[in-house]
């Protein structure tokens, strides 16, 4: 079959060969349709004399005649920015063009404008028409907008210069989504039960989580914990606190959080204590991931246009153009440290090539940077009591310049004063180091008393590229015995007591990878001593090797070597060992070993992960007293709850089973969902799926099917970072498809958004259509739902495949711009009934039930003329329309 298309300045030819015409002609017809889409607005002549229909004067291609062109009208569009794709729908109307009355453009809106995220400099330059509602694209030099009904698509092009920074999973703030008003529930629940041989039974049940609203950009929140005790034959505990309570938005121009009520101090330089009161804080996760924490930047001169590339052992980190004369690069990822290679190549042909070293610390800031965190109140206990004065604090942290940082702070609190200045500096080989004092001055009124004293922190990090290797020496930190923390403070002052009066803190971290041994090492080392009780000290050594032996592959052995000491106590030192070799799969078998002081325990244990949701553990093994044991582990990431459960026996000793259940629930004016949870609080996606069930909804962990009312919540989302929530097509129903599979989104902290995806749900089939005349639709005219859905294009002798329909419902057939005629589908007719049917294509089939063939004739030869049928006792109206002749067959031998 051939289809030549003709315009005044383009013909298209396209000719293929098909063995299901109906089938077959749809998919042709889509191409030629994108094909039209990229060609100019000329009008198109189809030749249908080369079409293998029967009746070709019967055909209505009208509204595939202009390419580019759509129907006055709303229609939901997704927008394409750039070649990025944007979070949301958009109800985008297609107007008359002022300057070609017989074509059509979009309409943009400001708030579709707002979306693409124009710098201040250009949205002010921006015109609107229609009474200010419809964007003049003209207006911004450059930009170009064209729509495709094909791909429900409006896709605009703006010079970058003139739109924010955007990357590939972050959002300028004029596209965050503060959500929707929501109620939130999360609890993460733990009951256990234990049942020793020789004393009484134990049960406990405790809980915590976070409860709330969300109104505009605010979050309203109250943390709760629970616990109830019981021994049998005593006496039963039980408790429920509300933890705090406390509100929180985004300030997006700050880049920068405020949370007013209940909390605790956020800083770097001085020990966290809890207030009421109000805080205002940079938040890195506003800012685009290169600009996130500190890394250096790179400076150069460009002696022509040139291009700059910067890598790290041969690996390109960032590449980009720059004009003649200085230039400074700033948005290096902060994961960026060692050595890096810098060349810079002139358009002249020359080359300028140089070495940078940097390290990275938690102390030191991006050049230029300014980072802050403001906060007031008063401190209060966990009764929800103020304690001690009004106090207010703030603290900074500047890049001075590539290798320079000040960083500084204090808190005024009448009788309690903190002031702290510090210094870091990259060096470049030699890694990165800071230094800062902390001087405090504290006023007991028990002793009329005025106590000062400093505290001196020393830090430290270095990553050895050519070893494999980071040390981080993070904290040498020396008190004097009258430094005080607010904390040390109020429980001087308000108890009479002096907890944890801590002298000499320092904490050494080292890991290294050995390439060829395939093994990794890891130490951890804390000591701290004090002015009023003995030191503590805690250690942990591990290793851990890769190697293989047979057909036994990726066999992992570790050991690890441990010690904790506290106060007085005895030191807590152990000796863990594990053997683990891969079974299957998913599956796998291991020997571990512990020794501490109390023995040697041995154990032998299977898991296995039955799918992405489920996996369980079983083991038997000797306790540390010679005594056979049982245990095993099982976990379950359901849809609306993450399920724990584990049992162990110990014989002649103890049996103890646990059980957990970590979920909560939404409620939005969109509908209600259990679900999983990621943190507690946190933002969250409600999924609807146009009221159909068991559609699996994914964002990073695993899927989530939708509940009877077509509702989930993905919970797994990341705070300022743009998430792919999409439906799993690979484990759809058979009778349901998705339109849209996928829906980026980018949500403030603690939101609660709401996206619907358009799903189809019912059966797929090839029906024929017939008009009352005995004639059929014309080729071309379309088949669409109660939502102005398309589900088929009608091909030759009215055959069309459509896919989404159920029983008894009405649907529409389009041609020349409107609405013709209609079918209803039959009630109570199965999937093999459906693919004989012959549909009336009828004004009004809900009135006009009793039409129906007299008679069902083969493919080739004319329908049969409509008339009434006798109205037969006990058989349903649409069950009228039914024809199920066995002589009907659709001929596949079609050729060129």
């Amino acid at each position: 079959m051939a289809l030549q298309l003709k315009s005044k300045n383009k013909v298209f030819n396209n000719s293929v060969s098909y063995f299901l015409t109906p089938v077959a002609t749809m998919v042709f017809l889509a191409i030629a349709h994108i094909n039209l889409a990229n060609a100019n607005n000329d009008s198109i002549e189809f030749n249908t004399d080369v079409l293998d229909l029967q009746d070709k004067k019967n055909i209505s291609l009208n509204e595939f005649s202009r390419a580019g062109y759509v129907m006055p009208g709303k229609y939901p569009f997704k927008i394409n920015l750039n070649n990025r794709d944007l979070a949301d729908i958009f109800d985008i109307e297609y107007i008359e063009d002022p300057n070609d009355p017989s074509m059509t453009e979009p309409c943009l809106t400001p708030d579709v404008v707002e979306h693409i995220a124009l710098r201040d400099e250009w949205k002010k330059k921006v015109e609107f028409a229609k009474n200010g509602q419809c964007l003049i694209p003209e207006t911004i030099p450059g930009m170009t907008v064209s729509g495709s009904l094909a791909k429900e698509t409006v896709t605009i092009t703006v010079p970058q210069a003139y739109i924010e920074f955007t990357s590939d999973n972050w959002d300028p703030p004029s596209r965050w989504d503060e959500g929707v008003p929501a109620l939130i529930f999360d609890y993460n629940l733990n009951a256990n039960l234990t049942r020793p041989a020789d004393s009484a039974n134990t049960q406990s049940v405790t809980g915590n989580g976070t409860t709330g609203f969300n109104l505009g950009a605010w979050r309203f929140r109250a943390d709760w914990q629970a616990s109830y005790n019981r021994t049998n034959g005593q006496s039963t505990d039980r408790k429920w606190d509300w933890s705090q309570y406390y509100a929180y938005r985004a300030v997006k121009e700050l880049n920068a959080k405020l949370t007013m009520g209940e909390q605790f101090l956020r800083s770097g330089l001085f020990d966290s204590f809890r207030y009421m009161g109000a805080s205002l804080i940079s938040d890195e996760r506003m800012l685009p991931p290169n600009l996130r924490g500190y890394a250096p930047e790179v400076t150069g001169v460009a002696r022509t246009n040139a291009k700059v590339i910067v890598t790290q052992q041969g690996r390109v980190i960032y590449e980009t153009q720059v004009a003649p004369g200085p230039f400074r690069i700033q948005d290096l990822s902060d994961a960026v440290s060692g050595k890096l290679d810098v060349r810079v190549e002139e358009q002249d042909g020359s080359v300028q090539e140089f070495q940078m070293n940097t390290a990275s610390i938690p102390y030191l800031t991006r050049p230029g940077s300014v980072l802050f965190k403001i906060a007031g109140g008063r401190p209060n206990n966990m009764e929800h009591e103020t304690e001690g004065q009004g106090f207010v604090t703030g603290e900074f942290s500047w890049g001075v310049s590539n290798g320079w940082s000040l960083f500084g702070g204090a808190i005024a609190a009448g009788d309690y004063n903190a002031l702290s200045l510090g210094v870091g500096r990259d060096l470049l080989a030699f890694g990165a180091i800071s230094f800062d004092v902390t001087e405090s001055r504290a006023k007991l009124k028990t002793d009329n008393k005025i106590y000062t004293g400093a505290s001196y922190r020393l830090s430290y990090s270095k990553r050895f590229e050519d070893y494999d290797s980071q040390v981080t020496f993070a904290g040498y930190r020396f008190s004097e015995r009258d430094f005080m923390s607010m904390n040390q403070y109020l429980d001087r002052r308000y108890r009479g007591v002096e907890f944890d009066n801590s002298k000499e803190l320092y904490t050494i971290t080292f890991n290294k990878y050995f390439t060829n041994a395939d093994l990794t090492a890891y130490l951890n080392y804390n000591h701290e001593t004090y002015w009023n009780k003995p030191a503590a000290k805690r250690y942990n050594v591990s290793i851990a090797k890769y190697f293989n032996i047979g057909r036994f592959k990726n066999i992992n052995l570790s050991l690890t070597a441990f010690r904790n000491k506290f106060d007085n106590r005895n030191n807590d030192d152990g000796l863990y060992m594990n053997l683990s070799l891969p079974w299957a799969d998913r599956a796998s078998i291991s020997y571990n070993n512990m020794v501490t002081r109390d023995g040697n325990s041995h154990t032998v244990s299977y898991f296995d992960s039955i799918d992405d949701k489920t996996n369980y553990r079983v083991g038997t093994g000797v306790s540390n007293r010679g005594r056979g044991t049982i245990d095993g582990f099982y976990t379950r990431y359901a849809d609306l709850a993450t399920l724990t459960a584990s049992t162990s026996y110990i014989n002649g000793d103890t049996t103890s089973a646990a059980f957990s259940l970590q979920g909560g629930a939404t409620v939005t004016g969109h509908g209600a969902a259990l679900h999983r949870i990621n943190t507690p609080g946190g933002s969250r996606v409600m999924v609807g799926t146009e009221g159909v069930k068991n559609v699996p909804i994914q964002g990073f962990g695993p899927t989530t099917e939708t509940n009877i009312f077509g509702k989930a919540v993905v919970a797994d989302i990341s705070d300022y970072y743009r998430t792919n929530t999409h439906i799993d097509v690979t484990q759809l129903p058979d009778n349901v498809e998705a339109i849209r599979t996928s829906q980026p989104i980018t949500l403030t902290e603690g939101a609660v958004a709401y996206r619907e995806f358009e799903v189809l749900s019912g059966i797929k089939t090839m029906v024929r259509l017939a008009l009352a005349d005995g004639s059929y639709p014309p080729f071309g005219a379309t088949v669409r739902n109660e939502k102005n859905r398309e589900l088929g294009i009608v091909t030759d002798n009215g055959s069309v495949y459509i896919s989404g329909v159920n029983p008894n419902e009405v649907l529409d057939v389009h041609w020349d711009g409107s609405t013709q005629c209609k079918i209803q589908v039959p009630e109570n007719i199965t999937t093999a009934e459906f693919n004989s049917l012959l549909l009336p294509c009828t004004s009004s089939p809900s009135v006009e039930p009793g039409y129906m063939p007299a008679k069902a004739v083969p493919v080739g030869q004319p329908a049969p003329v409509y008339k009434p049928a006798p109205i037969k006792q006990g058989v349903a109206p649409s069950q009228r329309w039914l024809l199920k002749p066995p002589d009907i067959a659709y001929s596949t031998d079609y050729t060129e």
